[in-house]
């Protein structure tokens, strides 16, 4: 049996000038439960003098959003009163949990001097028992990610949260989630876990691997058999995927725009809630 179960191409749907891929949901996978959602933003140049992001204040209920920042820089502000710039190579983590509004917009130096841009954004669902947490924040920089080098240095993994090879990403998850970022120079290789009972996140955001000998495409997101607890990955190219694992949460899943609950009633009243103001605002 292969490896491979399916590759789900990521669909083009720029966002105004900002080019933008999305892999999940996409016409063959509405979800891998608890992985909802992936916008991939970029890669591209901004000139001189350029309007940055366009995502501007919005409320976000029940769930979190874990954003890589590849290239670039991207700035963060919330209700909760949380605030960052996180350049190249970062991370913001985000638990939107009871209801918060934020903005993720380009630093007021990006729209000046312009530059490279790439930015993953993933959707982590919320089990219901979780749902109404305190909004909660980290950035993490660069060189607050733990790296871990493998095969003569030619594969390097970025561990956000969960533990690999003895290390610990610095993001403790509400729900036991794995998510690192890695990368390859051609001809690298690795063995990635994929713990039984667990599902496996996997896109390729460039370059071309082979997956236990298996081609894995672009822009994919690869859906991984069940068999056996590691994947072998092989690198025919320089490149770069971003890699994690998760229980599934096995509930209802209600979404709406910026939110997602398990019931229709409950983004009745997340819709009403933020109309009212009790979200907050941003200053």
């Amino acid at each position: 049996m292969p490896r491979i179960l399916k590759q789900h191409p990521a669909h083009r749907d720029d966002i105004g000038d900002l080019i933008t891929r999305r892999p999940v949901p996409g016409p063959a996978v509405e979800q891998l439960d608890p992985f909802l959602f992936l916008n991939h933003h970029g890669p591209q140049v901004y000139p001189q003098h350029n309007h940055g992001l366009p995502f501007g204040p919005h409320p976000h209920r029940g769930f979190e959003t874990v954003t890589f920042i590849l290239q670039g820089e991207l700035s963060h502000l919330d209700s909760g009163g949380h605030e960052s710039i996180i350049t190249a190579g970062g991370v913001q983590w985000m638990t939107a949990g009871s209801g918060l509004v934020h903005a993720e917009l380009s630093p007021e130096s990006f729209k000046q001097t312009g530059g490279a841009l790439e930015i993953l954004q993933l959707w982590v669902n919320l089990p219901a028992r979780l749902k109404w947490v305190a909004p909660a924040y980290v950035g993490l920089q660069h060189q607050d990610i733990p790296v871990i080098k493998a095969d003569a240095g030619r594969v390097k993994v970025n561990l956000v949260s969960g533990a690999f090879e003895g290390h610990q990403g610095p993001i403790q998850s509400l729900t036991d989630v794995t998510l690192m970022t890695v990368s390859f120079k051609q001809g690298g290789e690795i063995h990635l876990p994929t713990p039984p009972g667990r599902q496996v996140f996997f896109y390729v955001v460039g370059g071309q691997l082979q997956v236990d000998g298996e081609a894995a495409q672009p822009w994919h997101l690869i859906e991984l058999g069940e068999q056996g607890e590691t994947v072998h990955l092989a690198a025919l190219t320089d490149s770069q995927i971003i890699f994690g694992h998760a229980t599934p949460i096995d509930e209802p899943v209600f979404s709406h725009g910026p939110f997602v609950m398990t019931t229709r009633e409950e983004i009745i009243q997340a819709i009403e809630d933020y109309q009212k103001g009790l979200f907050g605002s941003l200053p």
